[in-house]
């Protein structure tokens, strides 16, 4: 069950909100610390996940840096601590504009994913009469057994150059003075929780990569390996914090890293997911002829995951827990949104604790892609930040 120290403070709160354990994410950040530290592998927060600023004010402040996919999450990352010198900009779709906010923000690395980005980045840094840093974003063809949404490992997928294109984009950076090259990029996926043996295979296909990349005259000098790392969506309550160790370790022990070499990795999901969650209140108990329905003030609209490709959240009455000290007993609900689509569900026949109009709910690990995919459909009002350290 979700831990709250004072529920009554959520009475002065309008709902739908997102709610952020802080000491969690605090606690999530001293492990991340501890255990890439042991292993000597450079984090970088890939801050699509989430971009509060009072989050990434935190994770900026335990000193790593950030992984960004547009000129706008450069500035911001920029802005809320990570030195622009510790933030890699990634994305297939890099505007002009972008690109030269990045350049004046001295961003760390532009990972490239086609060989018309990389004239393109030399050409606007030779304008402005700078060195533009960058690496090449490597499609390495692997399968990270995830939904096909969040796949981005495989031939068929927009992300990164071929294999094949190797040697042509090596030789274009060499033609061009206004590029420094800095390595290979990976990212095969996300949500991945066949955690040693995707990332091993991974591991074992960079090795190849980067053996063979150095043929051609360029040294890879960073290998980053993206991100990736699954969370425990079913029990967050035992698994608060992802499996680092298993993943870093993974990483160390099949990588094959020589003194000059850095090793990057840009978790997001795993960082931020467990510390957010989104409370709602419920509408209405609405009793249907073979199911009853639980109605919620959150939707999809706050919250699109579910909606998108099927994500589980587990979902939690706090009101009987903590006001009614769960002496009801257990029903099935389809718990459900308010927003005038069908696919506006939550889940399906989820048992709690017999529910009650106004009963607080809460959706269990949404601190990651919630908030920053949330829309305004049917002109619903955006669901607002609480922090723990405010209540």
């Amino acid at each position: 069950m979700l831990n709250i120290k004072d529920i009554a403070a959520f009475d002065k709160l309008r709902t739908p909100f997102y709610y952020y354990d802080m000491d969690l994410l605090r606690k999530t950040m001293e492990r991340v610390a501890s255990i890439s530290s042991k292993y000597g592998i450079k984090v970088h927060y890939a801050i699509k996940a989430n971009v509060c600023k009072p989050i990434l004010e935190t994770i900026s402040a335990s000193g790593f840096g950030a992984d960004a996919v547009s000129g706008e999450e450069v500035v911001h990352a920029v802005s809320c601590g990570f030195p622009g010198c510790q933030v890699m900009f990634a994305g297939v779709g890099k505007s002009d504009r972008e690109i030269l906010a990045a350049l004046d923000c001295g961003v760390g690395c532009f990972n490239v994913e086609s060989l018309q980005e990389i004239e393109v980045i030399a050409e606007l840094a030779a304008k402005t009469g700078r060195i533009a840093p960058v690496a090449i974003r490597v499609n390495p063809n692997i399968d990270a057994h995830t939904h096909k949404y969040i796949t981005t490992g495989l031939n068929e997928n927009k992300f990164g150059l071929l294999e094949c294109d190797l040697p042509k984009a090596a030789e274009l950076i060499k033609s061009k003075p206004s590029l420094e090259f800095k390595g290979l990029q990976f990212h095969i996926g996300s949500q991945i929780t066949e955690v040693e043996s995707v990332f091993k295979l991974e591991c074992e296909r960079v090795n190849d990569i980067v053996e063979n990349f150095e043929k051609t005259g360029l040294k890879v000098t960073s290998i980053d390996l993206g991100g990736g790392l699954g969370i425990d969506y079913d029990d967050p309550d035992t698994n608060p914090i992802a499996d680092f160790e298993t993943w870093m370790r993974v990483i160390h022990e099949n990588l094959k890293v020589r003194e000059d070499q850095e090793v990057h990795v840009e978790p997001g999901r795993s960082m931020v997911a467990q510390c957010g969650n989104l409370i709602a209140r419920v509408l209405y108990v609405k009793t249907g002829t073979t199911k009853n329905f639980l109605i919620l003030d959150a939707g999809m609209n706050d919250l699109i995951r579910p909606a998108l490709y099927g994500a589980y959240h587990k979902i939690e009455n706090l009101s009987a827990h903590y006001l009614r000290h769960e002496d009801e007993k257990d029903c099935a609900y389809d718990v459900v949104g308010p927003v005038c689509e069908s696919s506006d569900v939550w889940g399906e026949g989820r048992v709690l604790r017999e529910s009650r109009r106004g009963d607080f709910v809460a959706l269990r690990s949404a601190g990651a892609y919630g908030q920053v995919m949330a829309s305004r459909y049917n002109l619903h009002e955006f669901a607002p930040a609480v922090y723990s350290d405010e209540l």
